[in-house]
């Protein structure tokens, strides 16, 4: 997960620097060729464009150089943590749901996937089956049992 996220996002940033090189700077002098900058929309549409992209890069740079940090060999072996599997019961209904903690940018809920610093991720992380988290939501709390959970180092997932 690690390694492809840091590829999608490596690419991203390239596709952002190219635009930001190579497009935004002929469009800015199309548009200052059009006149009087004072009134001139299309100027002042490149121009922020360049800066909302100069702020993007930033910040997608601060966090690839967050996710290239971590280690993958530190990560917690007998709690959950990044890339652990875990299965939980509603302690409501005994409905029970299997998740999987992942990067913010690799979240999908649709997959079962959930961001490690959304509400259930972080009432997750360091926790052992047994344990019972309960997590505010909109509509009350939600009370959960931890049935089982695999931590990255028991799988053959690629972190």
């Amino acid at each position: 997960m690690t390694k492809k996220l840091l590829e999608r996002l490596n690419g991203e940033c390239k596709a952002m620097e190219h635009e930001l090189k190579a497009v935004l700077p002929d469009e800015i002098s199309k548009a200052a060729a059009l006149g009087d900058l004072s009134e001139n929309a299309e100027y002042e549409a490149a121009l922020d464009r360049q800066r909302l992209l100069q702020s993007k890069i930033r910040a997608l740079k601060s966090r690839i150089s967050d996710i290239s940090v971590i280690d993958v060999n530190r990560l917690p072996v007998d709690k959950i943590g990044y890339g652990s599997v875990v299965t939980v019961m509603d302690l409501e209904d005994d409905h029970e749901v299997t998740y999987q903690l992942v990067m913010p940018e690799d979240a999908d809920a649709a997959r079962g996937r959930i961001s490690i610093s959304s509400p259930i991720g972080r009432a997750l992380v360091g926790r052992t089956p047994g344990d019972e988290v309960s997590i505010p939501i909109p509509s009350g709390i939600k009370n959960f049992e931890i049935l089982e959970m695999t931590t990255y180092s028991n799988t053959d997932q690629d972190l």
